[in-house]
């Protein structure tokens, strides 16, 4: 099975979309048991991602950069594999030469 790849520390790019979630989720759950016009803040945080999506900045990234969250995240890579050796390939040797450090 695939290892899908996981994120080290926190960036704009995880952050903005998390918050917006949480908000839209906070937004809807006040306008169904409080008052509609909490769907308000529902329809701002959506015309923020919007903002967000097409020219790459909203005002909570404004806000993020200020306090000195990274843009992107640090490295994500996938864990490295060594390629397979095959019959019709064959295995190097590796040079076990002892230098003189004199």
């Amino acid at each position: 099975m695939a290892q899908l790849p996981r994120h080290h520390g926190w960036s704009i790019a995880r952050i903005v979309p998390l918050l917006a979630g949480t908000v839209v989720l906070i937004s809807t759950l006040l306008a169904a048991m409080v008052s509609p016009w909490w769907l308000i803040l529902t329809g701002f945080v959506g015309a923020n991602l919007l903002l967000y999506g097409a020219a790459g900045w909203c005002p909570a990234t404004l806000l993020l950069q200020r306090l000195g969250v990274p843009a992107t995240a640090t490295s994500c890579a996938l864990p490295q594999t060594r390629p397979l050796v095959t019959a019709a390939e064959p295995a190097r040797e590796q040079d076990h030469t002892v230098l003189n450090h004199g």
